[in-house]
């Protein structure tokens, strides 16, 4: 359960920004550019001006600007001025540390609080800010399976479970693509043509768009499950107590869903597996026109930003939940649900050394190739494709972008 924390808040503001005015230096005369993803305008203002606050002056563009992952580390590529790179996921991450991008090189750091965000790091490089996940709910009144529980054992069995179930209308997208890469985990193959995933991998997943009902005016899957039109559907973890308690507020639908640390009429399907995990990691880009100075600046604001007193105002502000256990355990008596389910991302690939996330960061480029070529996720019923072909399939030159027009 979260904790009652205004008053904990409260203090913890007054000690967080004493400790850091009256001890650290005032790092105000230079500006740390930040490239990020975690941008949405509000965010964009409370970090400048908390920051503010702390003795620093940062700048970053927010999401009318920048928007994705993808987008905010090929403009900092493309700039060549980050100071600090935060947000994105272990799959960016991965491909940022190990030099996959020409102008951005992550600094050698360690925060003082490395120590408390568990396996969310890459020694020495990046660390965790907060951690989301992608889920899987159901209404389980008479909108949904009438009290029914669903249990799978893989993401993938919803497409045989009889159930009626919201998908994504396009390839893209942050959360569109989490939830495939659920879909996917069952499936993976290193040895398979098709991006390392089998070919009853490709052929469910399109089973997963040609069954699933899409609302072309919903960009996520909880209004959806709001208003009883599917059964079952997807969401990401941030901000999902918070949009079932507005739904419910609001009163503009008549069957809401109800309660959120103790569901009423709603729940989390129960997978086996568990789920595909992302954590917004933050690090430190070697730029050459600092000083060494500049550069402490640098690395002092990232250490204030991921450090437990911060995070607790910026997951509580932003509902979200953060890396840092010192944090996490502020704010939250016990981990919440969605947070308890096992992490797949993590989890070693059957024939290789890599974990999932880094096997998602080796094809999925791969894998957006795919569903271009093929047609998956058409945005209305009118634009459905047919199913391919799918034992006469060319995977050499379907794993290649599309040419341009």
């Amino acid at each position: 359960m979260k904790k009652l924390v205004s008053v904990l808040i409260a203090l913890a503001m007054v000690l967080s920004f004493a400790t850091v005015t009256a001890v650290a230096e005032d790092y105000s005369d230079y500006t740390i550019k930040i490239y990020s993803n975690s941008n949405s305008p509000e965010r964009v203002t409370w970090l400048i001006d908390a920051a503010r606050k702390a003795g620093f002056n940062v700048m970053l563009d927010d999401n009318s600007v920048i928007s994705g992952d993808t987008a905010a580390v090929q403009t900092a590529n493309e700039n060549k001025d980050a100071d600090v790179i935060f947000g994105l996921n272990e799959v960016v991450w991965s491909q940022l540390v190990k030099g996959a991008y020409e102008n951005l090189s992550v600094m050698d750091w360690e925060p003082s609080w490395a120590d408390k965000v568990g396996d969310y790091k890459f020694d020495g490089k990046a660390y965790g800010l907060v951690i989301q996940n992608i889920l899987m709910l159901y209404r389980n009144d008479e909108l949904g399976t009438n009290g029914e529980e669903i249990h799978f054992q893989h993401w993938a069995d919803l497409v045989d479970s009889g159930y009626t179930w919201y998908r994504q209308n396009k390839v893209g997208g942050t959360t569109n693509k989490n939830t495939n890469y659920a879909m996917l985990y069952a499936f993976t193959d290193p040895e398979s043509p098709a991006g390392g995933i089998s070919l009853d991998g490709w052929k469910t997943l399109w089973a997963y768009c040609a069954n699933g009902k899409v609302f072309p005016d919903d960009k996520y899957g909880l209004d959806p499950l709001i208003r009883g039109d599917v059964q079952v559907s997807t969401f990401y973890s941030s901000s999902l107590y918070g949009n079932i308690e507005a739904a419910e507020e609001a009163g503009a639908e008549p069957n809401p869903l109800h309660g959120t640390l103790e569901p009423e009429n709603w729940n989390l399907v129960d997978i086996d597996d568990g789920t595909y995990y992302i954590a917004e990691y933050i690090g430190v880009i070697d730029n050459p026109n600092r000083t060494e100075a500049q550069t402490e600046a640098v690395k002092a604001f990232a250490d204030w930003f991921g450090s437990a007193e911060t995070q607790i105002e910026w997951s509580d502000e932003f509902d979200s939940y953060p890396c840092n256990t010192d944090a996490a355990a502020e704010l939250f008596d016990e981990v919440p649900a969605i947070y308890a389910i096992p992490n797949f991302s993590l989890n070693t690939v059957e024939g290789t050394d890599m974990t999932y996330a880094e096997y998602v960061g080796a094809h999925s480029s791969e894998w957006t190739n795919i569903m271009t070529n093929l047609g998956f996720f058409w945005p209305d019923s009118a634009s459905a494709v047919a199913e391919p072909d799918w034992d006469n399939l060319d995977w050499s030159t379907l794993t290649q972008a599309a040419p341009e027009a």
